[in-house]
């Protein structure tokens, strides 16, 4: 391990790519003007970590273009520490976001062979992730290609060695794999994690059946300390050995529902490295995920620490 090195705090993988939203609600075929921006499962978790206060670290690829800087920019602008390798071979991925209607989203992206699909083993500092208070991972990564699987897998082998808790969201997409092809390495990136998100409907898909608390019973029985089954906009549920927590709510009036899920792991993680227990992460991690709900973007409206503070009014409906 490296010696003068300050703790990263959260260390994550993962592909992040720049975002084009249409401004106004409608057709993609009738939009006129298009808003410049970036997203992406870990790094939207990361920022929102750094949101809190807490250090953050990013390691993927972008390409050698306009838009990797871009990325690269906007993670260092909010205090994201990017550990970037910018990949001549293959210009940076894209994600388009439709608005269909004023509060829905549609998600198209053009990401096939970009960089994210080439992480390899060899672009992780080792050093840095047993260094971290801890790894978050998420399952679109791994999705991406099967180098891009094994730097993920690579990753957690480092994390568990080293004594680092490892966190992991599901985040099963089916446009990037078939639940077949995705269960058993997603089942075996679970039994490595510490703490566990998982969509109650995409752990159906993946073959954890029952309610909310039977799949939790089940992830937890695979090795995490903390589970996490997601209920959307009825909360959640934790279970750990001790028994379940029912995460309430926090009401909002959604305008861009994309982007939550790594808000709300983001509220939880920062309060684990804050050291606070389960209920205080699960409270701040439901207010984040709220919060990212409330405007357009995935990670533009994640809150400070001052910001946390009005979400603290139970009556309140954030507009």
């Amino acid at each position: 391990m490296t010696t003068g090195r300050p703790a990263p705090g959260l260390v994550t993988i993962g592909e992040s790519l720049a975002l084009l939203t249409t401004r106004d609600p409608g057709r993609l075929r009738h939009a006129h003007e298009l808003l410049l921006g970036v997203g992406g499962a870990e790094s939207n978790t990361a920022i929102g970590v750094a949101r809190l206060g807490a250090a953050a670290t990013w390691i993927g690829r972008v390409g050698d273009d306009e838009l990797g800087q871009l990325i690269a920019r906007t993670l260092r602008a909010e205090q994201v520490t990017a550990a970037v390798i910018a990949d001549p071979a293959v210009p940076t991925s894209v994600m388009l976001k439709e608005r269909p209607s004023a509060t829905g989203a549609r998600v198209s992206y053009y990401r096939a062979g970009g960089p994210g699909a080439r992480l390899t083993p060899a672009d992780l500092d080792h050093d840095l992730i047993a260094a971290a208070g801890v790894l978050h991972l998420t399952g679109i990564t791994p999705a991406l290609s099967a180098s891009a699987r094994e730097t993920v897998e690579a990753a957690a082998r480092t994390a568990r060695a080293a004594g680092v808790p490892v966190s992991f969201d599901v985040n099963f997409r089916s446009r990037l794999w078939s639940a077949a092809d995705a269960a058993p390495v997603l089942r075996a990136l679970a039994a490595q994690a510490d703490h566990l998100f998982v969509g109650h409907d995409e752990a159906t898909a993946l073959g954890w059946h029952g309610d909310p608390a039977q799949v939790g019973r089940a992830l937890l029985a695979e090795g995490p300390r903390v589970v996490v089954v997601k209920l959307g906009a009825d909360g959640a549920l934790a279970v750990t050995a001790d028994g379940e927590l029912p995460v309430v709510p926090v009401p909002i009036v959604p305008v861009d529902p994309v982007g939550a899920g790594d808000a709300f792991a983001a509220g939880y993680l920062a309060e684990l490295l804050a050291g606070l227990p389960l209920a205080e992460r699960l409270r701040t991690a439901a207010v984040c995920g709220a919060a990212a709900c409330t405007v357009r973007g995935d990670w533009e409206a994640l809150p400070t620490r001052a910001e946390l503070v009005r979400f603290e009014q139970p009556e309140e409906v954030v507009r």
